[in-house]
């Protein structure tokens, strides 16, 4: 399958200042097929793949050796395989072996002609976990020390598919005619408006997983699909058995990854500790809430109130909502009927909202959200070089009275309406209208640009 993140890898190999790559991501969002099975194998002759979840011996090696001649020399040996410029190192699951990470030091210092790609699921745990742990066991003793080599490495992060990529593997020729549309600044018409809306609730209900969606595309069959979507999540609550620290923790940060669906669809969409067990506060399942978002399966959004000034950051950290990290994930949990999803008339607008909170943070955009006097509100805030875009999530038309509430209070060069509309543009009140087919679009642009773009 195709995914956007090729064009960062292959940047990555002609760059002749490049550093050992770091790739980071959720499990389950391609990281291994994306590096090993389609960069790879399309731009090096040599592919040296190191999985630390099988590889004992090079696992053992590595957690006691960190000099990088070291382990180029014993891997050589072991695979009877010459390690140069020429070949590829990919070291996989690392968050089984960190000392690895510790070893891209000596890999940018003295063999930076070497390209190199580390890549883990749950690596930014086991960092965390390295770091609060101040007391080795006895058989860690033998181990080399962990350090990370700040500054030495390259990093990538790798989310699931977005809406942009799905299109792309399951109707390319639909894919570049609204892309092309999009650039040119109009509306692809109603025909092809509705043959995108159609693509885009299948991708609500699927997600972007790309195991569901490969086997979707692959088989026609949306029940396998579901059925492998089904896999993913119960593998992410098995997950945090194994990185825990305690029971308690662990009962805790299921109940919150359970929940996501149930506080968003409320009237006030914050997430509220008392909901999940009486008498307790955000402190008591800040460990949870941040094992969540360290291993990128939920999202947070921090309130943002009345007077905004840039930079963005949380005022409150108490005051926030949660966003699961793939919408089909989150059509799983919500146990709404496939077919109502399906329908874009029925669905309900948290689940365009969680979307969009997906495409915001795969394109490495924080989340926030505004909330004015009264019961003014905006689902997103956007910060690009300075400039604040307010984005208003709307299922269909209605009234802009939140953006009105917003533009009293603070300046606004540009605001963003997102909804199954069609495509359009208000000189007078600066007002983006995008469907929500178009905001990859939007926001690849959006980062490819110093300025904002003009529509």
């Amino acid at each position: 399958m195709l995914r956007e993140k090729l064009n960062q890898l292959i940047a990555w190999k002609d760059d002749p200042y490049r550093k050992p790559l770091l790739v980071y991501g959720a499990r389950q969002t391609g990281k291994t097929y994306l590096c090993r099975d389609i960069f790879a194998a399309k731009y090096f002759d040599k592919v040296v793949y190191i999985d630390f979840v099988t590889e004992n011996e090079i696992r053992r090696f590595i957690r006691s050796h960190v000099n990088a001649a070291e382990i180029i020399r014993y891997i050589s040996i072991q695979k009877n395989i010459t390690i140069d410029e020429h070949t590829l190192l990919i070291f996989d699951e690392i968050q089984e072996c960190m000392q690895v990470i510790t070893a891209l030091k000596y890999f940018c210092q003295e063999f930076r002609q070497i390209p190199v790609i580390a890549t883990g699921s749950m690596v930014r745990i086991r960092l965390k976990q390295i770091e609060q742990n101040k007391h080795r066991s006895d058989s860690e003793e033998s181990e080399a020390p962990f350090l990370f080599p700040i500054g030495k490495i390259d990093e990538m992060s790798l989310y699931p598919m977005t809406f942009s990529e799905y299109l792309l593997n399951a109707n390319e020729s639909l894919h570049t005619y609204l892309k092309e549309c999009f650039l040119q600044r109009k509306d692809p018409g109603n025909e092809y408006h509705e043959l995108a809306m159609r693509s885009f609730q299948e991708y609500m209900l699927l997600g972007g997983m790309p195991e569901a969606v490969d086997l979707y595309l692959t088989t026609g069959s949306m029940q396998r699909a579901l059925q492998s979507k089904k896999v993913i999540y119960d593998n992410y609550l098995n997950d945090m058995s194994l990185y825990q620290i305690s029971s308690e923790t662990l009962l805790r940060t299921r109940r919150v990854y359970d929940h996501v669906y149930t506080q968003l669809s409320k009237e006030n969409k914050n997430f509220k500790i008392s909901e999940l067990e009486k008498n307790k506060r955000f402190r008591d399942y800040y460990n949870a809430i941040d094992w969540l978002r360290e291993a990128r399966v939920v999202y947070p959004s921090y309130q943002l109130k009345e007077h905004v000034s840039v930079p963005l950051k949380e005022q409150e950290e108490s005051l926030f909502r949660l966003y699961m990290s793939d919408c089909g994930l989150f059509s799983m949990q919500s146990r709404i009927m496939p077919e109502t999803i399906l329908d874009q008339n029925t669905l309900s607008g948290v689940f365009y909202e969680n979307y969009i909170a997906d495409e915001l943070v795969a394109h490495d955009i924080d989340l926030f959200y505004w909330k004015g006097k009264t019961s003014s509100e905006l689902e997103f805030l956007v910060e690009h070089h300075g400039t604040v875009i307010p984005i208003d999530a709307k299922k269909n038309k209605g009234p802009m009275k939140s953006l009105a509430k917003y533009k009293e209070m603070n300046s606004c060069s540009l605001a963003v309406k997102v909804s199954q509309n069609h495509y359009g543009w208000n000189e007078e009140n600066q007002l983006l209208t995008l469907p929500y087919y178009y905001v990859s679009f939007w926001l690849d642009e959006l980062n490819a640009s110093p300025t904002i773009p003009q529509y």
